[in-house]
């Protein structure tokens, strides 16, 4: 490997780092807390509002 090659690799290794971490990262997260706000909204619909003390 040549080292315009390797510098190539490390910049392209860098720039999908950084959109994993600054823009997957927080679209992961808010879809699966949405997903979770779902699913227990759906399961009290389904059994009839949220348990009573």
């Amino acid at each position: 490997m040549t080292e315009s090659q390797s510098e190539s690799t490390r910049a392209e290794e860098l720039r999908s780092f950084a959109f994993l971490a600054v823009v997957m990262a927080p679209i992961l997260a808010v879809v699966l807390i949405a997903a979770f706000g779902f699913s227990i909204w759906f399961y009290q619909m389904i059994i009839g509002g949220p348990p009573h003390a």
